[in-house]
């Protein structure tokens, strides 16, 4: 067994297998960027060491400097988490020719897998079903477009290399493949470095189901039952499951038999993903599913297997790296119970879910088993204080939930998803708890499409309840802070000697004024007016909540305040208002939406529009990449533009003023 093991990541993969080292008894040894020196994977490791500035190309990408490291620390053996080097081979020759070993496969398997057309070519010769597509060297624009119009509308353009969305278009008509395949290339260039894509046949109802497999250097090859990861937005998995819904025996034999062949065929060794996309128009069949890509790494949402078998599948990882045989074979492994994988990001839903910036001021999770299995289980890289950056992936954390049947298990997802409390920037927390609810999900009919059928429902912002505007009020005016000290005249906040106290609240939501009256009856307890009808509310804190007594009717909720904004948790809900500078003047045109602006920071790729251009409400009239996706920026209103201050290839902050628009003529 190792005595010292780095981890060539960051975030809550590289706490997560910080987590299972210790238990093994290995010391570990974390890398960072400048931007990650006070991060939680840092204070976790038994060490640190810097290895470059914030962006990823000069710090995690810097697979010479990772293995220096390795050797100053006295490391032998690295773990590359998912993401990053995990899945490039050069690195794995560059670890093992200093006399190190990685934790993975070998750069052997990871090449025959890496991309993705030769993969399928290697899969067709050894019998496992692939997708009909064009998987060849050609690159031609035309070649492309020929092959699609042989597979028929519509067809997906995929980037050969990576995964995780990137470089990923669905097209359903020949003139829209041009712009979509100079999109994915781009976009793949980014991520990949490599710009190549192949074209594959557009499955209807597609499913999207993965086989987790494992292999030890003697031979042994199993899986570990399948993963059902239909819940994508833009291509990206949202929540996970295992087993998959409505899975039959025979399929799942047929797909595991499949995906041992794939890992047997390559020569792997370590713990593998073989996607496969199956046709859900009729239920799963042994003859309607094909193959789509190998991982070759862990996952990101390996933790629902780990549920479901009460396996450590870093710790299996670790084992098998450094020797071991697999402690058991296939007729030894069954399926316990139901488990779901729900990711938490910081990223604005209602804006095409953008990736959002800022920092964490205050996080709170349910009780929770922490990188373990149990009933409810929470991985996360960050703590409250903690920034959410733009140079890498905005993951808060991810919440499992595990229980004997899938009823009870999405039971637990769903209070797990509103009892999690997070402020100080925008999260996909209530779009989670949204899909959670959603009837076709609760029936198990998922597919890929169910989240774009109905985004809008998924993604619309609840309006807040009177309760949670009256306690930002409270908030805002700072009557809920607790007593200064024990002296009983401190708790006669608002107190006056010739009446109730009147304090007018001002608060922002959404682009609104609100404003609320608050009157204080006694310690704890007010009026509040200005809404459709006065409102009586006594408040008392107990621990992080507050027990409200609302018109007679008894209620919790939380209140977080960072610099100039509150945030109310109530029901399940989280509901942020702004508390606006009283001495500012009135708004400016960017408030009449006379101004595109950098919604994060990023690179301006395209530029669709030049000054004395019409444009009309919702055109494209730029391409920003950030976070290594491209996001179509559009005309807020109709207009001419006037000004545009952006230029293709430049770096733009978060804020910045791209486009200026004026009226039109007519």
């Amino acid at each position: 067994m190792f005595r010292k093991l780095l981890i060539a990541n960051r975030g809550e993969i590289a706490c997560r297998i910080i987590a299972t080292a210790r238990r093994l008894g290995i010391a570990t040894v974390a890398v960072h960027s400048d931007a990650d020196a006070g991060a939680r994977h840092v204070a976790m490791a038994d060490e640190a060491v810097r290895i470059g500035p914030p962006p990823v190309a000069e710090s995690y990408l810097r697979g010479a400097a990772i293995v220096q490291a390795a050797r100053d620390t006295g490391a032998d053996a690295i773990h590359p988490g998912y993401g990053f080097l995990s899945e490039n081979p050069d690195f794995v020759e560059l670890v093992e020719a200093a006399g190190l070993t990685f934790v993975g496969p070998p750069a052997a398997a990871i090449r025959a897998m890496g991309l993705k057309d030769a993969a399928k070519r290697a899969m067709e010769a050894a019998g496992v079903p692939v997708v009909p597509g064009h998987h060849g060297p050609e690159q031609d624009p035309d070649t492309l477009l020929a092959a699609a119009e042989r597979i028929g509308w519509p067809v997906l353009i995929k980037a050969r290399a990576g995964g995780g969305g990137k470089g990923m278009r669905r097209v359903d008509r020949p003139g829209d493949f041009r712009a979509a395949l100079d999109s994915a290339r781009r976009e793949a260039q980014a991520a990949f470095g490599d710009p190549a894509c192949l074209i594959e046949k557009y499955v209807a109802s597609p499913r999207h189901i993965e086989i987790q497999v494992f292999a030890d250097a003697h031979g042994n090859v199993v899986h570990l039952f399948e993963r059902d990861c239909s819940l994508q937005r833009r291509h990206q998995k949202v929540i996970e499951e295992a087993p998959a819904p409505g899975m039959p025996a025979e399929v799942r034999a047929a797909m595991g038999r499949a995906a041992v062949e794939a890992a047997r065929a390559i020569g792997y060794r370590g713990a593998g993903t073989v996607e496969f996309i199956a046709d859900g128009t009729q239920g799963l069949r042994p003859d309607g599913f094909w193959f789509m890509e190998m991982n070759t790494r862990l996952q990101v949402e390996h933790p629902v297997t780990e549920a479901i078998t009460g396996l450590d599948l870093v710790a299996l990882q670790i084992r098998v790296a450094a020797g071991q045989p697999l402690p058991f074979a296939q007729h030894d492994l069954d399926i316990r119970g139901h488990a779901f994988e729900a990711r938490i990001y910081a990223e604005d839903p209602a804006r095409g879910f953008l990736p959002a910036t800022g920092r964490i001021g205050h996080l709170r999770f349910p009780p929770a088993a922490e990188f373990t299995p149990g009933p409810v289980r929470v991985d996360s890289g960050v703590r409250a204080g903690d920034a959410i950056t733009p140079h890498y992936d905005p993951m808060i954390a991810k919440l499992i939930v595990h229980g004997p049947d899938r009823d009870t298990a999405l039971a637990r997802l769903q209070a797990a998803l509103a009892a999690t409390r997070v402020a100080g920037t925008v999260t996909n927390i209530a779009f989670l708890g949204a899909l959670a609810r959603h009837r076709d999900f609760a029936a198990g009919r998922v597919d890929t499409g169910l989240i774009e059928r109905d985004l809008d429902a998924l993604t619309a912002a609840a309006e807040p309840p009177e309760p949670a505007i009256a306690l930002a009020a409270l908030a805002a005016l700072g009557l809920l802070a607790p007593p200064a000290g024990p002296d009983p005249w401190d708790r006669l906040t608002g107190w006056r000697a010739w009446g109730r106290a009147r304090q007018h609240a001002h608060l922002e939501r959404a682009g609104s004024r609100l404003e609320r009256v608050v009157e204080t009856l006694g310690p704890g307890e007010f009026r509040i007016k200005g809404g459709a009808a006065p409102l009586a509310l006594a408040v008392s804190p107990e621990g992080e909540e507050l027990a409200l007594r609302i018109d007679g009717h008894s209620r919790r909720a939380a209140v977080a305040r960072t610099g100039a904004t509150v945030t109310v948790f109530l029901d399940g809900q989280d509901f942020a208002f702004t508390l606006p500078d009283m001495l500012a003047g009135p708004g400016d045109s960017e408030a009449a939406g006379d101004v595109i602006a950098a919604p994060m920071p990023g690179i301006v790729r395209l530029l669709h529009v030049a000054a004395g251009d019409s444009v009309r409400r919702g055109q494209a009239v730029m391409v920003l990449e950030a976070m290594k996706m491209e996001h179509a920026l559009t005309a807020p209103r109709d207009g001419v533009v006037a000004e545009v201050s952006a230029a293709a290839g430049m770096q733009v902050d978060e804020g910045m003023v791209l486009v200026r628009l004026e009226p039109g003529d007519g």
